[in-house]
């Protein structure tokens, strides 16, 4: 069976042909890191964890490409409310810190680091170099009020709303900057000049004044840097379809190049029936989750429902899914303690079973693969009943195949002390950083900024000890 999977853009479930045979290019949006991570966070980067591993199991060489939004209006924003607030950080700062934390997130529920994770910071001139083939061409202008934005006209494009179905007419303007010098309310920023009060950091040189880039232009830049042109897939939340993938499609065709071949929109998050937002104040944090229940339950249930589909999450919901691994756990070492010292110990085969594989390559349909593996753990209890060591151990083998493609494996290195070595090695990179940071604030005699980061350590657990040899850190008790 051919890998199919839905495209957004067409509405249909398409045949996937990669550009090159053999390889895929997978472009993510990845976090905006102005605040700490939640579920839904979470959520989008275990999905897409989930069709990388399918696709490297199914024999392609995946590049995978998910960036870090580390400039961005709500960055700039939250930075000066810190400062207000008598906790002044540095926007670069924030970004960076917020940044690890989401790493820390993705590593517990073992999700594998992309092949390139750029930050919009590093991509400035290529960026740059899209908005000056825009205004060439006649689809972007800069505004002629001395500010120095640019923006993309909106009107010049007839297939602007080509990706979700809309037409010039029924849409909303654009929010993501204000219309000083716009031509049309609809018309979306591609650079931002320079504003008075913004941190001169947050500024870089440009053909059209000091500015920094619109948040649209970020994503078509750092994509086809790293994976050209024409890339196979783009995939995000389907909270990013419009405007963010809507106007990444018109910037980047109107700039000449062909850029993704199929989209893929995951499902949000809703607690307990209502959709999970700020204002409704039902956000769930990754550091809150993470503390709840052992790493690998966290990576069940986070990629248990179907990509596509809204993921709820309720009271129990967690209790539902360590049951679940518990039942592949209990089997797994009951099998492999059975079947020590005799002569079917180690010639557990890992098999894909047809049924998982027709699941996978249907859409990604991961509630039916998982249904594929209960049914194999049911069927190998049954075996063991029966002291039948032979099919035992050939399901054995199926269920250890089937669950290390998900990353479920419950007996797997990764999650043999509760995810313990894994949000070790988390916890040390975040801390490392912070100590770092701690002695180049010290070098500079900048002692507040010392003075807090170790204090903020504190506050977490963490003890800092300053020694001739540089500074060591333990956790309390």
């Amino acid at each position: 069976m051919t890998l199919r999977l839905h495209d957004s853009k067409a509405r249909a479930l398409t045949d996937f042909t990669p550009l090159v045979p053999g390889q895929v290019g997978i472009y993510v949006c990845g976090p905006t890191v102005q605040s700490s991570p939640h579920i839904g966070h979470l959520r989008s980067a275990l999905v897409y964890d989930q069709l990388r591993r399918w696709l490297s199991y199914s024999g392609y060489a995946v590049t995978f490409v998910r960036n870090v939004t580390d400039i961005d209006d709500k960055i700039l924003i939250n930075a000066a409310e810190s400062a207000a607030a008598g906790s002044p950080e540095e926007w670069w700062a924030l970004a960076y810190r917020i940044e690890l934390e989401f790493t820390a997130a993705y590593t517990a529920i073992g999700v594998l680091p992309p092949t390139y994770e750029p930050r919009a910071t590093a991509s400035i001139p290529e960026m740059q170099a899209i908005i000056q083939r825009l205004i060439d061409a006649g689809h972007a202008y800069a505004t002629d009020d001395g500010t120095g934005d640019v923006y993309f006209d909106t009107a010049s494009w007839p297939d602007y709303g080509e990706l979700t179905h809309q037409k010039l007419d029924d849409m909303a303007p654009a929010t993501d900057s204000d219309s000083r010098g716009k031509k049309d309310v609809r018309d979306f920023a591609l650079w931002k000049g320079h504003k008075p009060g913004e941190p001169e950091s947050a500024a870089f040189p440009s053909p059209w004044g000091r500015g920094r880039p619109g948040w649209h232009i970020e994503c078509s830049a750092m994509s086809t840097k790293y994976l050209g042109a024409q890339f196979d897939i783009h995939g995000g939340g389907l909270d990013l379809r419009f405007p963010h993938h809507e106007n990444e499609v018109a910037q980047s065709h109107a700039a000449g190049d062909p850029f993704a071949n199929l989209w893929i929109h995951n499902g949000l998050v809703a607690v307990t029936g209502q959709k999970m937002s700020k204002s409704l104040g039902n956000s769930i944090f990754a550091s809150e989750l993470i503390g709840s229940a052992r790493p690998v339950v966290l990576r069940y249930y986070l990629g248990a429902a179907h990509y596509r589909s809204t993921l709820e999450f309720h009271d129990g919901a967690l209790a539902e899914a360590e049951a679940a691994v518990s039942r592949i756990e209990g089997f797994l070492e009951r099998a492999e303690r059975r079947l020590a010292g005799t002569r079917f110990a180690g010639t557990s085969e890992l098999v894909i079973p047809a049924e998982f594989r027709e699941a996978m390559d249907d859409d990604l349909s991961v509630p039916q693969a998982i249904a594929v593996i209960h049914e194999t753990v049911r069927r190998g209890n049954a075996a063991l009943d029966d002291e039948d060591l032979a099919e035992t151990a050939t399901l054995l083998g199926q269920v250890l195949a089937m669950t290390e493609v998900l990353g479920i494996n419950p007996l797997s290195p990764e999650w043999a002390t509760g995810g313990d070595a894994a949000a070790e090695r988390a916890l040390g990179t975040l801390v490392e950083s912070l100590i770092s940071d701690r002695e180049t604030a010290r070098t500079n005699r900048d002692f507040a900024t010392a003075d807090r980061i170790r204090d903020e350590l504190g506050q977490a657990g963490i003890s800092i000890e300053d020694t001739p040899n540089g500074a060591h850190w333990s956790l309390d008790g």
